[in-house]
């Protein structure tokens, strides 16, 4: 594929920051090099999983010979039109959360006088993003010895790839094409248009009322800071709550904090149609047995995911997919053809930025390493924490008491509400709460929720004492500083040490005190 023959990509709005953005992860003047004459691993797919790939294949210096394929931005929905994004509009929203609350800690600020420059807001994020996108650029990784080849790749045959008019042969392949925001069947959307997280970072005018459709952890990350920065918000989810995933009572404190804030939440809701009209776009819908209707601006589809698998001609080497599951993998991220490997959201469950890295980690060792009796790693033994970024934030690894059940594992949950956690108390945010699951019988943590406003940054903990099996008898050992919200953590280990001291204990320990 000749310069000329470069797909050009824009990113709208065409400004400062976002040409600085497409010069590093989609360079309008890049030259796709003259392939090698046979590669050990061709990447396809520069987002998260693709990129740590090749990254970690190349800088092993074992002089292995890599390509990495991307037809349109480097750093994938991570960087271009996810976590980097979100979070940092999600971070101007939060200001605004504490302006609003700023009386009850004695600041009196003027509360209809909040400004929220929403272009600001959204120029903010762009240069912020534009200067992250260097870590992922073409040119870095070219600097780190891996050929970079920008344009659509396809399977040629069992050991080749194309890309424009270059072949690529290939020893082992991966395949990282992620996935993108899946179309939702509601008759008229198509017409009437819509945001998805695809799009609505290119925003550089508020939405005075946006729907959101889907009450999983986009929708309600951004259903929040939308309403936070301004907007009216109706946000619509096909469940009787939202956050179907996580632990129930956790989601009720988000969604009440939610309908507090001025959100409109419309559970067990089905759209029926959206029509354009002369005020905007009115979308009917029927919540238990209701039918209503409500006008907005935007609509943004924040439900589910479909996998970038056409146009690989994935039948040629014989990878089995699904259309809404994505490509097969076993537990090794082996495809149904052992010399293709698979990682990422094209792959996997877990559809997280982390959970990508991971799994790429685990395609390079079984790759690479286990060829030579080093052993090869499972996707299964990962321990997998996920953060949903509202306020307050919602954490969670291991299991759910309903998931250890089906399992036949019996637990025992210690609950510590942050009502009791001073730091917490002083913050005012004692509306969350710390769960831990263990084994009935054992101080082995099975799993754990914690709600709170920085619940992602204490779930590590916990994460790192069950992949360490560390039990909840060493966790009442460290020393946490106080005061701190991650003291509960603590709290819920000194009361697991207390139910060991049973009623025959505690005589014990009383006849021996008035012996001494």
């Amino acid at each position: 594929m000749s310069n000329s023959d470069l797909e050009r990509v824009t990113v709208r709005p065409m400004d400062e920051y976002n040409q600085k953005l497409v010069s590093h992860v989609h360079p309008q003047n890049w030259v796709n090099p003259q392939p090698a004459d046979v590669y050990d691993l061709v990447v396809i797919g520069a987002g998260t999983a693709g990129l740590v790939v090749a990254a970690e294949a190349a800088g092993l210096d074992l002089g292995l010979k890599v390509a990495l394929i991307e037809k349109h931005l480097m750093g994938g929905d991570c960087l271009n039109v996810g976590c980097v994004p979100s979070k940092t509009i999600i971070r101007s929203a939060r200001v605004v959360g504490e302006i609003r609350d700023a009386k009850d800690l004695g600041v009196n600020i003027p509360q209809h006088n909040i400004d929220v420059d929403f272009p600001k807001v959204m120029a903010r994020m762009r240069r912020i993003r534009a200067s992250i996108s260097h870590n992922d650029s073409a040119e870095r990784f070219s600097f780190l010895g891996v050929d970079i080849f920008l344009g659509s790749g396809r399977f040629a045959s069992k050991n080749s790839v194309e890309v424009g008019d270059k072949t690529l042969r290939f020893k082992k392949a991966v395949i990282a094409t992620g996935t993108r925001a899946a179309q939702l069947s509601i008759p008229g959307i198509e017409k009437a248009g819509y945001l998805t997280n695809e799009t609505v970072f290119s925003l550089i005018q508020r939405p005075e009322r946006l729907a959101v459709i889907g009450g999983g952890p986009i929708g309600c990350e951004l259903a929040q800071a939308f309403r936070r920065l301004g907007s009216e918000v109706v946000l619509f989810h096909s469940g009787s709550h939202l956050l179907n995933k996580e632990d129930a009572q956790a989601a009720e404190i988000l969604q009440k904090v939610l309908i507090s804030e001025g959100i409109r939440v419309v559970l067990n809701s089905k759209l029926e149609e959206v029509v354009t009209v002369t005020q905007g776009k009115r979308l009917y819908f029927s919540s238990n047995s209701h039918r209503d209707s409500v006008t907005v601006d935007e609509i943004l589809v924040g439900a589910g995911r479909s996998p970038n698998v056409e146009g690989l001609n994935l039948e040629a080497v014989g990878v089995k997919y699904d259309q809404r599951q994505g490509v097969k993998v076993n537990d090794y991220l082996q495809t149904t053809n052992p010399k293709i490997y698979a990682a990422g959201d094209i792959c996997m469950n877990w559809k997280f930025t982390h959970a990508a890295d991971a799994a790429a980690r685990i395609v390079i060792k079984n790759i690479l390493f286990s060829p030579f009796g080093l052993g090869r790693s499972k996707l299964s033994s990962l321990v997998m924490p996920w953060v949903t970024y509202t306020d307050p934030e919602i954490a969670h690894v291991g299991l759910c008491e309903h998931e250890a059940q089906k399992l036949g594992i019996e637990v025992t949950t210690i609950k510590i509400p942050f009502s009791s956690v001073d730091r917490a108390i002083a913050d005012g945010e004692e509306s969350g709460f710390l769960k831990i699951h263990h084994k009935k019988g054992s101080d082995q943590i099975i799993g754990a929720t914690i709600v709170a406003s920085h619940a992602g940054e204490m779930i590590s903990v916990v994460t790192t004492a069950i992949v360490n099996k560390i039990g909840l008898s060493k966790l009442s050992s460290v020393i946490h500083p106080y005061p701190t919200q991650a003291e509960a953590i603590k709290k819920a280990a000194d009361a697991y040490r207390h139910t060991l001291l049973t009623s025959n204990t505690k005589k014990l320990l009383g006849f021996l005190t008035k012996l001494s």
